[in-house]
């Protein structure tokens, strides 16, 4: 089956934000010719290459990347790791599906080719939610590897025993994705900072428009939650673009350089290059 090529745009009114060198995007889909979409995951609305980013990595002004397992391809990680093997592992890494009956030679396997990471999705699509992480994560351990885990943060008590048990570095992703937006104050926004005090766990400055109901630029509801998240752990925050932005209508496609200028409105100069660059040097080993 053919899937469409690219039709989102890939360049634009260069962002506010100058990215200082190194800046690295933690939170990217690709989706590449040859590959379909596996049982389980939802349909490939349209193709997302390599080339196709690195245009918008060029006006965004960033130099690394982390690849994502899109929900799409399920536990078929070829696609992404042929993404890194084209960008280089000197400036990309990928985050797997990482079955929890996967062998160490899987797994070793993908860790030669640049993957650091097994993702989590406690939401529709997911190859693996909650209730597998224990599992992935007994795997991982060995390979230095985090978990990246996605979920509504409305639901963060019911996960607090499993999150609090882990022992590797995890990301919690998207500003905890409260789904609507909560007060910043919110007693769920305060586990999240509990854990982030635990110091395996990190937090991703990523996606806010899927939740927000204000909208950008500045997000007016879930920037309160980013500004809190980052003031209380600035050493353990990331940022990812979300790109291709998979399943927002075209007519609510978010702008490219407003995901990168939220964190001027979120952080200072010097937090920021902590976020953009010196952050995910220290967990993917840039």
């Amino acid at each position: 089956m053919s899937i469409p090529v690219n039709t989102r745009p890939l360049t634009g009114s260069p962002p506010a934000l100058k990215a200082p060198a190194g800046a690295t995007d933690c939170h990217v889909h690709l989706y590449l010719p040859g590959y379909e979409a596996q049982p389980g995951g939802p349909k490939i609305p349209e193709l997302a290459t390599v080339v196709d980013y690195q245009k918008l990595q060029k006006w965004l002004s960033l130099e690394r990347v982390v690849v994502t397992q899109p929900n799409a391809y399920q536990f078929d990680n070829r696609a992404i790791l042929q993404g890194v093997a084209e960008i280089g592992q000197e400036r990309a890494r990928a985050i797997v599906a990482v079955a929890p009956d996967a062998s160490e030679s899987e797994i070793e396997a993908m860790h030669i080719q640049g993957a650091r990471g097994a993702r989590i999705m406690q939401l529709p699509g997911g190859a693996v939610g909650i209730a597998g992480l224990a599992a992935v994560e007994e795997r991982i351990r060995a390979f230095g590897w985090h978990l990246m885990v996605q979920f509504n943060g409305h639901e963060i008590d019911d996960y607090m025993a499993t999150l609090k048990a882990i022992k590797t570095d995890y990301i919690i992703d998207h500003i905890g994705k409260f789904m609507p937006p909560v007060a910043a104050d919110d007693a769920r926004v305060d586990q999240i900072l509990s854990l982030l005090d635990r110091g395996n766990a990190w937090i991703k400055i990523c996606g806010g428009y899927e939740a927000s109901l204000s909208g950008g630029p500045e997000y007016d509801d879930v920037g309160p939650i980013a500004k809190r998240l980052i003031q209380h752990a600035p050493d353990r925050v990331i940022w990812g673009s979300n790109w291709p932005h998979v399943g927002v209508p075209r007519e609510q496609y978010p702008d490219d350089a407003e995901q990168l200028d939220v964190l001027l409105h979120w952080a200072d100069e010097d937090t920021r290059k902590k976020i953009l660059v010196d952050n995910p040097a220290a967990l993917y080993g840039f």
